[in-house]
């Protein structure tokens, strides 16, 4: 190979990794935004499940706030069926699980008359998910079902 021939490609490869890396800088160093609006329920769900599940991950939490979180966000009627659902299946009835995800993702899915849906997926481990649908009353903001299906699949 000649000079002139290693020279351009060097220069070709140098002008690749330069340009992957202006890229891979700027995309990282890119300043992200959450916003929310407490009036909306796709924003109160993502609001209940993000601090849950903080609540739930931490490991010099008291348990206290997972507990005041239900009481603020879930209906007190629909309480009274998430516990009844947890005696029955041994498991934490806003996750519908035994241990903690480790990151959720909250999507919109409608609305109907009196209530709003979302599907909440949590994530496990390598692409292991679960998708639960949850429904807030639009008048209380408040959680007025949760589970593998929507009010609206009853």
């Amino acid at each position: 190979m000649s000079t002139k021939t290693r020279t351009v490609l060097t220069a070709g490869v140098l002008a690749v990794a330069l340009g992957l890396g202006v890229t891979a800088q700027a995309s990282a160093g890119a300043p992200r935004s959450v916003g929310g609006d407490p009036s909306d329920n796709l924003t109160r769900i993502a609001d209940f499940y993000g601090a849950y599940i903080d609540a739930e991950s931490d490991p010099d939490g008291s348990g206290d706030l997972p507990t005041a979180l239900r009481a603020y966000y879930v209906a007190p009627t629909y309480l009274k069926q998430l516990q009844a659902w947890e005696d029955r299946e041994h498991a934490d009835g806003v996750l519908q699980a035994q241990n903690t995800p480790l990151k959720w993702k909250v999507t919109g899915n409608g609305t109907a008359k009196n209530h709003t849906e979302a599907v909440v997926t949590l994530t496990w481990s390598r692409n292991t998910t679960t998708k639960l649908f949850v429904d807030m009353s639009r008048g209380s903001h408040k959680i007025i079902h949760i589970g593998t299906k929507g009010l609206g699949a009853k």
